[in-house]
C-alpha cells in the first residue's frame, strides 16, 4: 500500500529583500504520519523553513503543497501564542474557526485540553503556567483546529527538566496518533529516539536526509552540531522521558 503524502517542499529557495539567501534549494517530502527531525545550529535556516511551510510567509521560488493537509506550528516563544486570559479560551479562541457549533466547540476544546493533561488547569491564568505547560497549551490550539501536520520550532528552549520531559511526553504522543511531526532543532540528543527521519540543514541547503543511525555516523560537527554518541550509545537512547 502506498503511503499518503502529507507534505511536497519542491527546490524552494528564500531571498530576503536585502539580498541574504536563508534558503537554497530545499526538497524534501513528509509523509502522513512521519516524524521528522531537521537539525541545524542558529542561522541555518531553519526558522525560515518553517514559517514557509506554515503559510507566515512566501518562498521566492520553487513550491510547497501540502494537499489537503494543513500545518500548524508551535513557536519557540510559546508566549507568542498566548491570546485567551485561561487554556480553555485560549484553545477556543481558534477552533471557532472551524465553524464548529457550541456544543461540538465546547467538546473539542475539551478533548484538546485532556489530549495534553491540561484539564485541571484549563480555568487558570494561561500566562502564569510554566514554560512545558505553554507549549502543551500550543499543541491543544492545533489539536482544536484539526491540524494534521505539526510543527514545532525549538521546542526545548529556554525549559527547565520537568518542561523537557513534558514537551517530550506530547511529541511522544503526537507520535502515536500518527500526526505528521516536524521538530526543529539543534538539541537532536532529547527527542531524536522518536524520529523517522533526520536532516541536516547548514547554511540555507539541506547536507543531509536520511535515517538517524546514518546521521550519527556523519562529522555533525562541520555543520555545528554537537553529536550526542559522545554521551549515547545509539539513536534509540535519545529520549529524554
Amino acid at each position: 500500500m502506498q503511503t499518503k503524502t502529507a507534505l511536497e517542499i519542491e527546490h524552494v529557495t528564500k531571498i530576503f529583500p536585502d539580498g541574504t539567501k536563508a534558503l537554497e534549494d530545499i526538497t524534501f517530502s513528509a509523509a502522513c504520519g512521519e516524524f521528522i527531525l531537521i537539525a541545524g545550529s542558529n542561522g541555518s535556516g531553519k526558522s525560515v523553513l518553517m514559517s514557509l511551510i506554515a503559510g507566515l510567509d512566501e518562498a521566492t521560488s520553487g513550491k510547497i503543497f501540502c494537499g489537503n493537509e494543513k500545518a500548524g506550528l508551535v513557536f519557540q516563544d510559546a508566549d507568542s501564542q498566548i491570546l485567551g486570559e485561561t487554556p480553555w479560551e485560549d484553545v477556543g479562541f481558534g477552533a471557532k474557526n472551524c465553524g464548529l457549533k457550541k456544543d461540538a466547540l465546547n467538546e473539542r476544546v475539551a478533548s484538546s485540553l485532556a489530549a495534553v493533561g491540561l484539564s485541571e488547569k484549563m480555568h487558570c491564568p494561561a500566562r502564569l503556567m510554566s514554560g512545558g505547560e505553554k507549549r502543551r497549551l500550543a499543541v491543544a490550539g492545533i489539536l482544536a483546529m484539526d491540524r494534521s501536520i505539526i510543527i514545532f520550532d525549538e521546542p526545548f528552549a529556554n525549559l527547565d527538566w520537568p518542561g523537557v520531559r513534558q514537551v517530550c511526553s506530547i511529541l511522544s504522543e503526537l507520535k502515536k496518533k500518527k500526526k505528521t511531526v516536524i521538530v526543529l532543532t539543534h538539541e537532536i540528543e532529547k527527542i531524536l529516539a522518536l524520529a523517522d527521519r533526520f536532516i541536516v540543514l547548514d547554511k540555507g541547503r539541506i547536507r543531509f536526509d536520511g535515517t538517524p543511525r546514518e546521521g550519527l555516523e556523519l562529522p555533525l560537527e562541520n555543520w555545528s552540531i554537537r553529536n550526542p554518541l559522545v554521551n549515547y550509545s545509539s539513536a534509540e537512547d535519545m529520549l529524554w522521558l
